[in-house]
């Protein structure tokens, strides 16, 4: 899956013992499901998982590795995937504009990225079809870019990879889940709370100030393929200024995860944070305590993991040149568990 920071990859066999060990849990809604890394291991382990995320490229990889089965689209991708590592590089916007004005990709595999999308928007393919293809790309071109693993900024001198040909591979699509098929949407977080149901839901938001959608603009523009304006040294596009997540705001955050907690219907929830959050784990463990008419059962897991690449690395201006100290390498991993109390159970 794409580089990605706040990936659960550490944390995902814990949060699977986490839910297997809570009472009656056939389905999963999953709120924030960033790559999906998450909701594809539930899917692995059997369950319906429903997957939403307000930015495009997220939604897509919910529709690839949660949404479609194996036995619906896999004979297909693989084809298409064959079909399109044959199609040589025609320059247009992604070339220009992430290869040119900016340099996250060499020109080659810009070209190509290019000449590739084009060519999937030309198919008219179904959604679950054209989202596997999607992924496919997306995978392909974080395997030759030039990151510490977020478009913020690109590297001052190329990465080695980034001299790689661009290959697609077909995507890790899993067979239907036992308790039934999954869905993605790509809806406002209170808006899927709202209109989803499940047996348990998962919570990964936001935890700081950091936008989602401008860690990652390249891949939402790759999505859209709307070919947007830019701005500034990064490219980013235009609406990064205005498509705001209250939970990156300080001053609102707690606000929303009240608000959040307060239409959620499942029984059971868990929580993923971080002492990098702008809610501390006194302030969560207390929010949480108020569910459930107050009769829930809340637990803590803690667990201290290194921090992503990048904060390791240290701040860099845009000449190279670092300016900044590294203040810590490693983070404090919170899941939180409250369970209604008629439905709780040890969780190990």
């Amino acid at each position: 899956m794409i580089k990605y920071l706040g990936s659960k990859r550490v944390l995902v066999p814990l949060i699977l013992d986490v839910i297997r060990g809570s009472a009656g849990v056939r389905s999963v809604l999953d709120l924030f499901s960033g790559t999906s890394r998450v909701g594809h291991a539930l899917k692995a382990a059997g369950y319906r998982v429903i997957a939403n995320d307000h930015n495009a490229y997220a939604a897509t990889l919910a529709r690839c590795y949660v949404q479609a089965d194996a036995e619906d689209v896999l004979d297909d991708a693989a084809r298409l995937i064959r079909e399109f590592n044959a199609l040589k590089g025609s320059p247009g916007y992604f070339t220009e504009t992430f290869c040119i004005k900016s340099r996250f990709f060499q020109p080659k595999n810009g070209e190509r990225i290019d000449a590739i999308r084009e060519a999937i928007a030309d198919k008219g393919l179904e959604p679950e079809l054209e989202a596997v293809v999607l992924v496919s790309l997306m995978e392909a071109a974080d395997r030759v870019d030039s990151t510490t693993g977020l478009q913020m900024a690109y590297l001052k001198k190329w990465s080695s990879r980034s001299y790689n040909e661009l290959d697609l591979r077909l995507p890790r699509i899993l067979p239907r889940a036992i308790n039934g098929k999954g869905l993605a949407a790509d809806l406002d977080a209170f808006e899927a709370a709202t209109r989803f149901r499940a047996d348990l839901t998962y919570i990964d938001p936001p935890y700081n100030q950091h936008s989602y959608l401008g860690n990652y603009h390249i891949w939402e523009s790759l999505v859209r393929w709307d070919k947007p304006e830019v701005y500034g040294v990064a490219c980013k596009r235009v609406d990064v200024r205005e498509r705001k997540s209250v939970f990156n705001s300080r001053r609102g955050s707690a606000d929303a995860m009240r608000k959040l907690l307060s239409v959620i219907r499942s029984p059971t929830l868990v929580i993923s944070f971080n002492n990098e959050g702008f809610l501390s784990r006194e302030e969560m463990e207390a929010m949480l305590q108020e569910l459930y008419e107050g009769k829930g059962i809340v637990r803590t897991i803690e667990r201290d993991f290194k921090r992503y690449v990048g904060a390791q690395i240290g701040i860099h201006d845009l000449q190279g040149k670092k300016v900044g100290s590294v203040s810590h390498l490693r983070n404090k991993e919170y899941l939180y568990i409250v369970a209604r109390e008629d439905v709780a159970s040890d969780v190990a």
